[in-house]
């Protein structure tokens, strides 16, 4: 799994294969990569739903690869 911190927007997680749990309930990743708000502002957290843009956030690219 790739942990990436998108230069002015959100973390991106890029998978492979794998489960997560939502509202308590397992479930297998169908997608490959998953964006996460990091600017506080999205109204689907923890998901990004692009209100970065809007307010304008501010941060710097990071990639780390986890084995």
């Amino acid at each position: 799994m790739k942990i990436k911190a998108a230069e002015n927007g959100p973390y991106l997680l890029e998978i492979t294969e794998g489960t997560i749990v939502r509202n308590g309930k397992e479930e297998i990743l169908s997608q490959k990569m998953i964006a996460l708000c990091r600017c506080g502002e999205s109204s689907n957290k923890p998901f990004c739903n692009g209100a970065h843009k809007k307010c304008e956030f501010k941060g710097d690219f990071v990639e780390v690869e986890v084995k």
